[in-house]
């Protein structure tokens, strides 16, 4: 039977975010580090309101590794939590690399994410499941 093993908020300012992506000496390495190639598409495509996407993405990776139970470290990759959002479902959670192979020794199976941004602000919940291991 599953269970929660885990629980994660985060908030950031959509603000923080557009000048971290606009610096012009650090901007693309901070999407590149942070960011997969879907993920940046699909904020891109977003139009003005793409940082908000992005916040709300940036958040939902602090909340699961929250989650996890640890922050970011030696486990947990930035750009292998990955949001995704299907037409007409809600955003989930993929983990690759690393990060799954983390997620995996705690027992962890699934996620579940809620997002929700204005214009300053984003904010992501995640509840992690699955069996713990002994």
């Amino acid at each position: 039977m599953s269970k929660i093993l885990g629980t994660g908020i985060d908030v950031i300012e959509v603000e923080r975010i557009r000048r971290a992506l606009e610096r012009p000496r650090t901007g693309a390495r901070f999407l590149a580090r942070v960011f997969t190639e879907r993920e940046a598409a699909y904020c891109d495509s977003r139009g003005i309101a793409r940082f908000q996407s992005y916040a709300a993405r940036f958040a939902s990776k602090e909340a699961v590794m929250k989650a996890m139970g640890t922050g970011w470290n030696r486990n947990v990759g930035w750009s292998e939590i990955e949001v995704t959002r299907e037409r007409g479902r809600a955003p989930a959670i993929v983990l690759h690399g690393k990060s799954a192979a983390f997620a995996a020794r705690r027992g962890i199976d699934a996620f579940h994410l809620s997002i929700t941004h204005t214009v300053r602000e984003a904010l992501a919940h995640v509840i992690a499941e699955g069996k713990e291991k002994d």
